[in-house]
């Protein structure tokens, strides 16, 4: 029986295209990018371009507008109110989403709502928006 010799070499990766060789673009200084302060290590909700984004799922589907706006409105400001319906059938597809001005008014909603009832179902309330806390590499 004879015995081959076993090659430790890793076999050569082919790849086309854009990227496929190293071309020095990137060595020393030139490829740390900066990165915008705070977003290091940070857990927890993001705020959006205006307010404090909350998501509440599981609505009826026969709610209205008015429904969601009135028992979310005792918690603080709503700066926005989005509730999407399907297009086939015109319901409630099932969520809302809800912009409050500030973190607080955002957060004493998902503690009193988170759980509840609203129309005969329960809803489950939490941040639309949050930070990984991951760096992550591309």
């Amino acid at each position: 029986m004879d015995v081959e010799e076993v090659k430790d070499e890793q076999p050569t990766r082919r790849v086309k295209g854009r990227g496929a060789e190293e071309d020095g673009r990137y060595a020393g200084k030139a490829g740390n990018f900066e990165r915008l302060g705070g977003d290091d290590d940070e857990v927890g909700p993001a705020r959006s371009i205006e307010g404090w984004v909350v998501l509440v799922s599981g609505v009826h589907e026969e709610a209205q507008e008015d429904d969601i706006f009135d028992t979310f409105a005792e918690f603080g400001d709503i700066k926005n109110l989005h509730l999407n319906l399907d297009r086939r059938t015109g319901f409630v597809k099932g969520y809302a989403f809800i912009e409050y001005e500030t973190k607080g008014e955002a957060a004493k909603a998902i503690k009193a709502m988170d759980g509840t009832e609203l129309l005969e179902k329960k809803v489950s309330v939490n941040w639309a928006f949050a930070k990984s806390g991951a760096k992550r590499r591309r």
